[in-house]
């Protein structure tokens, strides 16, 4: 599914009640500063666009590792623009400049431990460092009864796959789930759109009584 993307500096207009509006940050000192050349957000849109089936809205943001700085981003992304879900890459190691998780802390109204402890689990299966990684994910909540997902992935476009999509055997079979799984029902839960994945890429987990369609909701 192809997206639009946005500027992010007004509030984004639904186009479909099903729409998703993704805020996508890539936090990064030196592509900010245009060092090199960012690759967290292509990353996550190419992802993006081969994992979800219903449309999608795209607002980015390529920001320095500074921490009220991320913030504001965070907040500016779902209190204004009304993004559901925004994900985050980069500037969540040791080091002392990487600073996204206690950004993206300060942002949220409720902690969502669950998907910092499985992206870590994933990248173990291929790192030992894996360890290092500090991602979080929060949910923020407005005073305008909006709410959105936020969610840290690894700075590498390799990692942020793994991390989506989770790990596969030979045979094709899911051997470890993706984070993303857990995505469309969370934003269900929050009062989002309802968004359908791709199952050949990533299949999202509803409980039946929430599948659309099914019988004795």
């Amino acid at each position: 599914m192809n997206a639009t993307t946005t500027p992010a500096s007004a509030r984004i207009e639904r186009r479909h009640p099903d729409e998703l509006i993704v805020g996508l940050v890539s936090i990064s000192d030196r592509a900010s500063s245009g060092v090199y050349a960012d690759q967290g957000l292509p990353a996550l849109k190419e992802w993006l666009g081969t994992a979800l089936a219903s449309p999608w809205q795209a607002a980015e943001r390529l920001i320095p590792d500074e921490a009220a700085g991320i913030t504001a981003t965070l907040v500016d992304l779902v209190d204004r623009c009304g993004c559901d879900l925004v994900l985050t890459t980069g500037g969540t190691g040791p080091a002392r400049r990487d600073v996204t998780p206690e950004a993206t802390l300060a942002a949220g109204t409720r902690e969502m431990p669950g998907f910092g402890e499985q992206m870590r689990q994933i990248s173990l299966k291929f790192v030992p460092t894996a360890i290092l990684s500090r991602q979080v994910a929060v949910i923020r909540e407005t005073a305008a009864s909006h709410a959105a997902l936020i969610i840290n992935l690894p700075g590498q476009p390799k990692a942020i796959r793994e991390t989506l999509e989770g790990l596969r055997g030979e045979d094709g079979g899911v051997l470890v789930p993706g984070i993303f799984a857990a995505v469309p029902y969370c934003i269900d839960l929050i009062g989002g759109p309802y968004a359908e994945t791709r199952p050949e890429v990533v299949k999202a987990f509803r409980p039946k009584s929430a599948v659309r369609g099914a019988q004795g909701n």
